[in-house]
C-alpha cells in the first residue's frame, strides 16, 4: 500500500465522518494505535469505500445495520455521528435499529437505539 492510498482513504474518511471526528481519532493515535489507523484508512476508507459499485449512502446504511447488529457502542456512535452529518436522517437511523431487531435480536436493537440517542441528544 502506498502513501497515496492513505491520503485517498483519509479524504474519504473526512468526507463521510467529518473533519472533527477524523482529527479526534488521529490526535488520539499513538505509537501503539497509529499502525491500525493507517491500516483502516488504507483498506477500509480507500480500498473499500472508494469502490464504485455501491454509493456512499448504500455503504453507510449497510455499516449502520451491521455495526448495530454486532453491537460495539463506540463504533456505532461514531457512525451515527457521521451519518447525521451527511444524508442520513433520524427516521432512517430509527428504522435501521428496528430492522436489525428482527434479524439480530431485540437486545442489540435496544442498545443501538440507546447509543444513537446519546449521539443525537437533545439537539434534534
Amino acid at each position: 500500500m502506498s502513501q497515496d492510498s492513505f491520503e485517498k482513504g483519509l479524504q474519504k474518511h473526512r468526507k463521510l465522518m467529518g473533519d472533527a471526528f477524523v482529527d479526534r481519532v488521529l490526535f488520539q493515535a499513538d505509537e501503539l494505535t497509529m499502525p491500525m489507523q493507517d491500516f483502516v484508512t488504507r483498506v477500509a476508507w480507500d480500498e473499500i469505500w472508494n469502490r464504485e459499485a455501491l454509493t456512499d449512502l448504500d455503504r453507510r446504511l449497510i455499516n449502520l445495520g451491521l455495526i448495530a447488529a454486532l453491537n460495539p457502542p463506540h463504533e456505532f456512535q461514531g457512525h451515527v455521528e457521521g451519518a447525521l452529518n451527511s444524508e442520513v436522517g433520524l427516521e432512517e437511523i430509527r428504522d435501521i435499529c428496528m430492522q436489525i431487531a428482527v434479524y439480530a435480536g431485540f437486545p442489540a436493537r435496544l442498545d443501538s437505539l440507546c447509543n444513537a440517542t446519546e449521539v443525537i441528544g437533545d439537539d434534534n
